[in-house]
């Protein structure tokens, strides 16, 4: 799933949030990634991807990548934190037209 969050967060454009069914694949998926990414000219500092087994976090900038066991984003739900539906930032709020 890919969320603008431009106006909701001011430390990324976009989020990133996929699904891998264990640790293993969650660290295939980051390191298929990063590799990716360093070809795309986004090449990430090693400090820039953080893990644990249920969550990996990869910070490309303007991207931000959240991938995580099923149960892992079903108790963190950043889709409904960071969806359209989500409130503005106050910056964007007070720039918006009613």
């Amino acid at each position: 799933m890919v969320l603008d969050v431009t106006g909701r967060a001011d430390y990324t454009d976009r989020l990133i949030i996929a699904t891998g069914q264990v640790e293993r694949q969650l660290q295939a998926m980051a390191t298929h990634l990063d590799e990716a990414l360093g070809k795309a000219g986004l090449h990430i500092k090693r400090d820039a991807i953080q893990a644990s087994g249920d969550w990996v976090l990869i910070d490309a900038g303007d991207l931000v990548i959240h991938l995580f066991r099923p149960d892992a984003r079903e108790l963190y739900r950043l889709e409904r934190m960071w969806g359209p539906e989500s409130p503005l930032t106050t910056e964007a709020s007070d720039a918006a037209p009613e």
